[in-house]
């Protein structure tokens, strides 16, 4: 890590490590299955219940006359399908086939309600969606080709299995050429502020980051990882960090559609998974709840679990630790706007130190990285708590069709605003602290106060309202509404919360309610949030 000063005072750090090459001209697609030949009997993604699995070979294949099938329905370069599915077997070849095609994939998630779904189709322009059976429903409507997964042909959807055989027999059309600064993803991230947004991911941008994320496998483990698929393949770390990591490595994905402690255990005995992304809200779990003594946890092969999304208090860390002495926790860094995993840890064996406990790792090869005054703007040195900048050829092309948020992200020397504070140690270590931006992190899922507040203020009895984090020891932060309620009125808290549950996805429900007389607000007219955060947590204490 060097702090190397630039121009005025520039204090820049890089990675320890020496950087890694990016290979030129190949897609995504291509890069992901690079050397799958010899793998081709391998599992690629078999499913955690159920037991349904696919094969490398499959992959190829069913990439290939999924790409083809999408071009002859007329799906053109740079054009959006939605993907409207849970965590299953065919997931890696849906993203990898949309791409293949010069399409760009937007994954959405099935929980979400069919307004929050027609938001992403309409804001995202899509060209059609793919589904299963019961999500169907929820698509039905939005006046879209819609493609549906599974044996049983629906009215007016077309069949899986019907668009692969429809795919073998149309010709090679004459696809356009794909090129690695094309976009191939479109998820969607509440960013450093509120509403959701669009972040549009070139090949390159993927590419890259996969090569700064794997710079530490051997070649040993190739063929060797099983990797747990928990956390949702429609956010940028389930596709990228999970589905496409694991699948450069030609190792096994075990995808499980929902969280259940029973059936997560079953998953990691039974498949022998090695390594498990999760959310603190598992690991809380698995140090407390009672049902995790009915299995034999020396069967585990489990070497490393790695948490991100949310902070990890330090004690839950310590408790883990003494439960499962053989597996190393590694918290990771990473955001959608820089293509997924921006900091992580290292591999001992190849002579990479392990970063320390509670820091979210150290800068990866390809990037840089600096700490700013959030006031002044001015960089930091180490040591010193700012804001968290990143650059690299990871970071976002923007937002769609959103040039004002897209330059409040990004500036002009190409760096990235995380909205997150945190500071460089002496060993190149990073450690967040705190975030300027107002996300509230319920079980690892992303809810905007901003979206909340916009809801509540639609009550007619609504004055005026702000949405903060509590702490919550099983969800990481619950979202409270503080609301100023019209004098006249008769509603309860339980209105309250009903009436936001009715409007939102399970997730996004707003959990506490505390009346107020105002919301207190600064001079610009941002609502202090910790103000108010902080009242209510000393009301509480009492």
């Amino acid at each position: 890590m060097e702090g190397t000063k630039q121009g005025d005072n520039e204090y820049i750090f890089r990675s320890l490590y020496p950087s890694v090459p990016i290979p030129e001209k190949l897609t995504l697609p291509e890069f992901v299955l690079q050397g799958v030949e010899e793998y081709t009997e391998n599992v690629a993604f078999v499913e955690a219940v159920t037991g349904k699995a696919v094969t490398y070979g499959d992959v190829v294949r069913d990439t290939k006359r999924l790409a083809k099938a999408l071009t002859s329905l007329g799906l053109r370069k740079g054009q959006v399908m939605v993907v409207v599915l849970p965590n299953v077997a065919e997931y890696g070849i849906i993203a990898l086939g949309i791409m293949s095609a010069g399409g760009v994939f937007s994954g959405a998630n099935p929980t979400a309600l069919v307004s929050e779904i027609k938001k992403q189709v309409e804001s995202s322009g899509a060209k059609g969606i793919i589904t299963d059976a019961t999500n169907y429903e929820k698509v039905k409507t939005l006046g879209l080709p819609v493609i549906v997964l599974g044996e049983e042909k629906i009215e007016g959807a077309v069949n899986w299995k019907d668009l692969l055989e429809a795919g073998d027999r149309s010709g090679d059309n004459d696809k356009e050429e794909i090129l690695q600064t094309d976009l191939c993803a479109l998820p969607f991230s509440s960013g450093t502020t509120g509403l959701q947004k669009g972040v549009m991911l070139t090949h390159r941008n993927l590419i890259a980051n996969l090569c700064s994320t794997l710079f530490s496998v051997r070649s040993e483990m190739i063929g060797q990882i099983v990797t747990l698929g928990l956390i949702p393949f429609f956010h940028i770390y389930g596709i990228v960090g999970i589905c496409c990591a694991t699948m450069k490595n030609k190792g096994k994905v075990v995808a499980m559609s929902r969280y259940d402690l029973r059936i997560f255990l079953n998953a990691l005995i039974a498949h022998q998974v090695s390594f498990a992304p999760i959310v603190p809200p598992i690991i809380l779990n698995l140090v407390k709840n009672p049902i995790v003594d009915e299995f034999d946890l020396s069967k585990l092969k489990l070497q490393s679990v790695m948490t991100a999304a949310a902070p990890l208090a330090p004690e839950l860390l310590t408790a883990f630790e003494a439960k499962f002495p053989n597996v190393q926790v590694q918290e990771a860094y990473g955001l959608t706007e820089h293509s997924c995993i921006t900091l992580t840890h290292g591999d001992p064996a190849k002579g990479q130190g392990i970063a320390k406990r509670n820091s979210v790792g150290f800068i990866l090869p390809n990037l840089e990285v600096k700490f700013i005054d959030p006031e002044t703007g001015r960089s930091l040195p180490k040591n010193t708590s700012g804001e968290l900048c990143v650059r690299s050829q990871c970071v976002m092309q923007g937002y769609f069709m959103n040039k004002e948020e897209t330059e409040k992200t990004i500036d002009e020397q190409g760096w990235l605003h995380t909205g997150d504070i945190g500071y460089i140690d002496d060993d190149g270590d990073i450690f967040i602290v705190d975030r300027i931006k107002e996300l509230i992190k319920y079980k690892g899922f992303q809810v905007a106060p901003a979206e909340l507040e916009a809801i509540l203020l639609t009550h007619p009895s609504v004055e005026d309202v702000a949405v903060v984090p509590l702490p919550d020891e099983e969800a990481g932060e619950i979202p409270a509404a503080c609301v100023v309620i019209n004098p006249k009125a008769t509603e309860k808290e339980e209105d309250i919360l009903n009436f936001v549950a009715a409007n939102v996805a399970h997730y996004k429900k707003v959990r506490a309610v505390h009346f107020v007389d105002s919301i207190p607000k600064s001079l610009s007219g941002k609502i202090m949030r910790r103000l108010l955060r902080d009242k209510i947590l000393s009301i509480n204490k009492k």
